[in-house]
């Protein structure tokens, strides 16, 4: 969430600067900083009347001392009107505050000075590419060809159990699965990153704190019985463990990674994107979060980048580095890589993890805070990366490393798989 102080410093340049995200702030800016004012105004009388209340109540107190008591119960009639009007302010208040933070939450993060403009995905800048595309036999098989093949994923046992989405792994797949966990949590812990073992479902809150909800209410599974939401990422209840909490600025940068499985309804999803396990409705993921202070959480995103690169070489996986451009940025980012590896049977692009700066937008909403060595109040920044998620890894290994006697595990799995190739 955006800071007040910000929105209403420069409101024409927040505007502008919003429109890059080709959100219109035209209407809410001005109707915020409105609100805003009628809150500041209505907080001022209500001040007022109490103070004023209080005086009376002193002079009272005098008058009944002094046995003058016909003029004590004539002022008692003015603080009877004065409780009156304060309670009627306070209800405004109230009300006014409810409706402000109802119009702040519907605002996105500003992007980063750095992002470029752009009208869709097809207009975010490739920053680096790297890795060699393998060149396969025109009779390679993709990925969901091949699970059915070597009897390692079964998605026609997943529609019986659940529904189209929901996968179910098997042998050597569950297997790779759970090699891949292993090395991707293995190698955050080696880099300084405490692992966490996160719920599952999470309170509106905690929604609220990271900026998933309102923005993303749809797309996320929510059980009305238990107003409570399957997680879309380990992010959300990772990043709410510090809602609330003023840290110490020598505890900084907090490091955290936790694996969980993540749910998204993923509405509207159709055609060759959602084949497989391109695009599923539960799948497995380890996610890195840091805090830190906010002259440090560029050079901080920029490392968090170069760890996931290094996971990718480890796995040997051609891969590429894109900014994203205003149009493809979350609703909650100020700057976002988005990290793909190639697919050589589907001869495509696959996004395998996003990493982002959040600066101070999911901290001022959590209340996320730390104290510097003099005893000042700061907002923290947020930053967070899929590191890895697994369905698209999983496709581009197996497509990527298919041979005629089977396929190739990349030696640095080997340990965690304990075979070196899924054949029948």
């Amino acid at each position: 969430m955006l800071q007040l102080q910000v929105l209403r410093e420069n409101p024409e340049e927040i505007i502008k600067h919003l429109a890059i995200k080709h959100f219109d702030g035209g209407e809410i800016i001005p109707n915020i900083i409105a609100l805003d004012d009628r809150r500041k105004e209505t907080q001022k009388q209500l001040d007022d009347n109490l103070s004023q209340a209080n005086i009376l109540a002193k002079e009272i107190g005098v008058l009944f001392q002094t046995g003058k008591s016909a003029e004590a119960n004539k002022l008692k009639e003015r603080t009877t009107d004065l409780k009156n009007t304060s309670k009627e302010l306070s209800i405004n208040l109230e009300s006014t505050k409810k409706e402000l933070d109802e119009l702040l939450v519907r605002v996105p993060n500003l992007p980063h000075s750095s992002v470029p403009p752009g009208n869709s995905a097809e207009d975010n800048m490739i920053v680096l590419e790297e890795g060699k595309i393998p060149v396969l036999p025109d009779n390679a098989l993709a990925h969901w060809d091949l699970a059915g093949k070597y009897n390692i994923i079964d998605f026609n046992l997943g529609v019986k159990i659940s529904g189209a989405g929901f996968p179910v792994y098997k042998g050597q797949g569950a297997r790779l699965q759970r090699a891949l966990i292993n090395f991707f949590l293995d190698k955050a812990i080696e880099a300084g990153y405490a692992e966490v073992q996160p719920p599952l479902m999470v309170n509106s809150a905690s929604g609220y704190g990271t900026g998933q909800l309102p923005d993303k209410d749809g797309q996320m599974y929510y059980m009305p019985l238990d107003d409570l939401y399957m997680i879309p990422t380990a992010e959300v209840p990772v990043t709410n463990i510090y809602r609330d909490v003023i840290l110490k600025e020598a505890d900084l940068p907090l490091k955290n990674v936790a694996y969980s499985s993540c749910f998204r309804r993923e509405a509207g999803s159709y055609g060759k994107d959602v084949r497989g396990l391109n695009r599923l409705h539960q799948f497995d993921k380890v996610e890195i979060v840091q805090i830190t202070r906010p002259e440090k959480s560029y050079q901080t995103l920029e490392e968090m980048r170069e760890y996931v690169s290094g996971l990718l070489r480890n796995l040997e996986l051609p891969f590429r580095i894109l900014k994203l451009c205003g149009a493809d940025l979350s609703f909650t980012s100020a700057l976002t890589y988005d990290m793909e590896v190639y697919s050589s049977a589907q001869k495509r692009w696959l996004e395998v993890s996003s990493i982002s700066n959040f600066e101070t937008f999911q901290s001022n909403r959590m209340k996320l805070r730390y104290k510097d060595d003099s005893g000042k109040i700061h907002l923290a920044h947020t930053l967070n990366g899929s590191a890895l998620a697994l369905p698209r890894i999983v496709a581009a290994l197996l497509e990527n490393n298919q041979t005629e006697k089977g396929i190739k595990i990349p030696e640095a799995l080997v340990p965690y798989t304990g075979f070196t190739a899924i054949h029948n």
